[in-house]
C-alpha cells in the first residue's frame, strides 16, 4: 500500500547549533489544509506530524482575495525593470536606444551589477577559506586552470535571453571566455555567501564554493539575467574543496537545466558547457578510490541565484539589519509589484482563530513576499511530481526564492514507478528526499524560510503560518490539476488516481511511458474486457492473471470517467500528450552522452539536448531516447549517484 510506504518514511528534525538565533514556530495543521492534503495519494499528513514546524490557523480567504494572491505569483515570469530607479541612467538610456537590436555580441552585453553595487561585500579579496561576516558576497575572479578549452554544447534558447547572437558560439575565443580564462568586459565577478539546512541539520556557512557569478545582464526587454560559471575555481567558501567541477556532473547540469525548461518547469538555465583541458580528481563513490576525470565549466543563467540560505545565514548570526537589506534588495529587483500593493488589492485574510486575527498582505510587503515565495515553491514541487522528477538534495541552500529548480546534482526522473525512489546515494537509508517526500520537504523548507523572516521581525507568527498554509493549499490545487490533465479528466478523482499509482508501484510500471501510452485509450464502454489492455501492452510487462484483473478493473473505472467527460478521444489525446512527455532525461541517457564526451565525442550531448528540447513531440526516428533503461543502467553511478562532482 502506498499509504503504508509513505507512513514508514522518517524525516530528520531540524537541529540548530546553540549559537543560532533562528527560533521555531510550533503550531499544528489547520483543519482545512488537513482535508485538502488527504487528496495527495502518498498521505503526507502522517509525515507532516513529524515536523517541528507545521501550520496553525484556519485560513478562510474569500474567492476574490484568493485570486488576488494567486495573481501575485504570475507577475515574475518576465520582470520589467523600466521603473527601477536603482539602474543607472546611462544603462537605461543605452538599453532604450538599443531596444530594437535583435542580437548582440559579447562585447555589447549590457551589464548592471546591482548585487555588488547595492549590497555589502567582503572587504577581503583573498581566497583563504573563512567565515565571511556582515557581507552578502566576496569579490573573486575565475581561477580554474585551463589548457585548450573546448566548447562541448550550447543553448540557442538560453542565448535568446541575453539577446546574444548565436554566431558568438563559433568565436575561437568563446571557450576561453566561458572557462574564465579570458574576462568579459563589464563583469564584476563574485561568490555569494549563504548557509543552509542539509538533510535537516543546520550546516552554518556554505556559500558558492565553486560557482562564480560574473554579473547581471539586462536584455532589450529590461529583463535581468545573471551569468554564473560553475567549476571556475576556489572562493572563500570552498572550505577544503578545489572549486572545480568534472565533465560528468557538468553535462548532467547543462542538459537537465535545458530539459526542465522545455518541459515547462521553472528552472535556472544553461548557456554553454566547456571543458577545461585539465583533469580533476574525484572519489565518485566515497570509497577511497579517487580517479582523475576531465574538468569542465558550465555557464548557468538565472534571474537570480538567491536561495533560502542566503537569508538564513545572516539571521543565524543575528545580523538582522543585513537580512532586511537583502530582503529589500530582492523585492526591489525581483518582486517590484509588491512595492505597489494597496488596500484596493483586497488581500486580507482572517486567520480563523479565536482572536479574530487578520493577515493583511497590503500592509506588510514582507508577508506578501513570504506568501509568494511559498506559492512559487509549491507550484514548482507540484510540477516535479507531475513529470516524475526527483531533485535528490532539497537542502535549504538549494531552494530558490524565485521558485526555480536550482543546483542539479544527483537528480533523477522516475523509471519504474517507486514513491520511495531517491537518486542520491547519500540519502540512503532514510530517503528524506525521495520522490513521495518532496512536497513535505518543500513545506519544511518554507518553514525554515519564514522562521528566518520572523526572526528578523519582518513578519509575525500569523503571517508566517499563513504563508505555510498557502504552500499546502497551492500545492494541492496545482497537483490535482496536473494529475487530472495527465489522465485527460476534467477534474481530480482521488480514488481513481490513488488506485492507479498503487498498481503502478506494484508492477513497477514506467512512469513516463505509461502516461504517454494512456492517451491511446478509447472511451468506448462497449470494448470487450480482453481488449482493454491492448493499448497498454507495451508498458504493462510481465504481469500475471491477478495483476491483469487488477488493471482491467481500474481501466473500467477510468473508461467510465472518460465517457462521462464528453471529451472526444482525439481532443483528449492532444491534451494528454501536451502534458505527458515522450522524452525525459533519464540517467542512462546522460551516462551514454558522458561516456562519449569523456573520450572527446560531444555529438551525443548535442543530440540529446536537441531531443530534450521537444519532449512532448513524437520526433520520428528518435524513439530510442524513449526506451526503458537497459540492464547496465542500474550499475553504480548511473541510476543512483553521489554528490561527488
Amino acid at each position: 500500500m502506498l499509504s503504508h510506504i509513505s507512513a514508514s518514511l522518517s524525516l530528520t528534525s531540524s537541529s540548530l547549533t546553540a549559537t543560532t538565533a533562528l527560533r521555531h514556530l510550533r503550531p499544528s495543521l489547520s483543519k482545512s489544509l488537513r482535508l485538502k492534503l488527504r487528496s495527495y495519494p502518498f498521505n503526507p499528513i502522517k509525515l507532516l506530524k513529524r515536523h517541528s514546524v507545521i501550520l496553525s490557523m484556519e485560513a478562510n480567504p474569500s474567492p476574490a482575495a484568493a485570486v488576488s494572491v494567486d495573481s501575485v505569483s504570475d507577475d515574475l515570469k518576465y520582470q520589467k525593470l523600466e521603473n527601477n530607479s536603482s539602474i543607472s541612467n546611462d544603462v537605461l538610456n543605452n538599453s532604450v536606444n538599443n531596444s530594437n537590436r535583435v542580437k548582440t555580441n559579447l562585447e555589447e552585453l549590457r551589464w548592471d551589477n546591482s548585487f555588488v553595487r547595492e549590497l555589502p561585500g567582503d572587504p577581503r579579496t583573498d581566497l583563504i577559506p573563512r567565515q565571511v561576516l556582515h557581507a552578502c558576497y566576496s569579490k573573486v575572479s575565475p581561477s580554474a586552470e585551463v589548457e585548450n578549452p573546448q566548447l562541448v554544447a550550447w543553448s540557442d534558447s538560453a542565448s535568446d535571453l541575453l539577446d546574444l547572437d548565436p554566431k558568438e558560439f563559433t568565436r575561437p575565443d568563446f571557450p576561453l571566455i566561458f572557462s574564465g580564462a579570458s574576462p568579459l568586459v563589464g563583469a564584476m565577478p563574485y561568490a555569494q555567501c549563504y548557509g543552509g539546512h542539509q538533510f535537516g541539520m543546520w550546516a552554518g556557512q556554505l556559500g558558492d564554493g565553486r560557482a562564480i557569478t560574473l554579473g547581471e545582464v539586462l536584455n532589450s526587454k529590461f529583463e535581468r539575467w545573471e551569468l554564473q560559471l560553475k567549476g571556475a575555481g576556489k572562493t572563500p567558501y570552498s572550505r577544503f574543496a578545489d572549486g572545480l567541477a568534472v565533465l560528468r556532473s557538468s553535462i548532467r547540469e547543462f542538459l537537465c537545466s535545458e530539459a526542465m525548461h522545455a518541459l515547462g518547469i521553472p528552472t535556472t538555465r544553461a548557456l554553454c558547457l566547456v571543458t577545461t583541458g585539465k583533469y580533476v580528481t574525484r572519489d565518485m563513490f566515497y570509497d577511497g578510490n579517487p580517479k582523475d576525470e576531465p574538468g569542465a565549466i558550465v555557464c548557468r543563467v538565472s534571474q537570480s541565484f538567491l536561495r533560502f540560505g542566503s537569508y538564513q545565514i545572516h539571521a543565524s548570526r543575528e545580523d538582522l539589519d543585513l537580512v532586511l537589506t537583502l530582503v529589500d534588495y530582492t523585492i526591489r529587483h525581483h518582486f517590484p509589484h509588491l512595492e505597489k500593493l494597496s488596500k484596493s488589492d483586497s488581500v486580507s485574510f482572517s486567520t480563523g482563530g479565536g482572536d479574530n486575527s487578520v493577515v493583511d498582505l497590503t500592509s506588510n510587503k514582507y508577508a506578501a513576499w513570504a506568501v509568494e515565495v511559498a506559492e512559487r515553491t509549491a507550484s514548482l514541487v507540484a510540477s516535479w511530481q507531475g513529470v516524475g522528477f526527483t531533485h535528490g538534495v532539497l537542502n535549504t541552500d538549494n531552494m530558490s526564492v524565485l521558485g526555480l529548480t536550482i543546483d542539479y546534482g544527483p537528480f533523477g526522473f522516475l523509471d519504474a514507478f517507486d514513491p520511495r525512489y531517491t537518486p542520491n546515494t547519500t540519502d540512503l537509508p532514510g530517503r528524506r528526499y525521495c520522490f513521495a517526500n518532496q512536497p513535505d520537504i518543500g513545506l519544511w523548507n518554507i518553514a525554515q524560510f519564514v522562521t528566518t523572516l520572523s526572526t528578523a521581525q519582518l513578519i509575525n507568527d500569523n503571517e508566517a503560518n499563513y504563508a505555510m498554509e498557502r504552500y499546502g493549499t497551492k500545492f494541492m490545487d496545482e497537483y490535482q490539476a496536473i494529475m487530472a490533465k495527465k489522465l485527460g479528466l476534467p477534474k481530480y478523482n482521488k480514488q481513481l488516481i490513488s488506485k492507479l499509482l498503487k498498481n503502478m508501484a506494484i508492477d513497477k510500471v514506467d512512469y513516463t511511458n505509461f502516461f504517454r501510452s494512456l492517451s491511446n485509450i478509447k472511451a468506448d464502454p462497449t470494448l470487450p474486457e480482453d481488449e482493454l489492455l491492448i493499448p497498454l501492452k507495451a508498458v504493462l510487462l510481465d504481469i500475471g492473471k491477478e495483476r491483469k484483473d487488477a488493471w482491467t478493473s481500474w481501466l473500467k473505472s477510468y473508461l467510465q470517467e472518460l465517457s462521462a467527460s464528453g471529451i472526444s478521444d482525439e481532443e483528449r489525446k492532444v491534451s494528454m500528450d501536451s502534458v505527458n512527455p515522450k522524452y525525459i532525461l533519464r540517467n542512462y541517457l546522460c551516462q551514454s552522452a558522458i561516456d562519449a564526451a569523456e573520450v572527446g565525442n560531444f555529438e551525443e550531448v548535442r543530440q540529446l539536448l536537441k531531443v530534450m528540447n521537444c519532449p512532448y513531440d513524437d520526433q520520428p526516428g528518435m524513439e530510442k531516447y524513449a526506451r526503458l533503461p537497459p540492464a547496465w543502467a542500474y550499475r553504480p553511478g548511473v541510476g543512483m549517484l553521489s554528490c561527488s562532482s
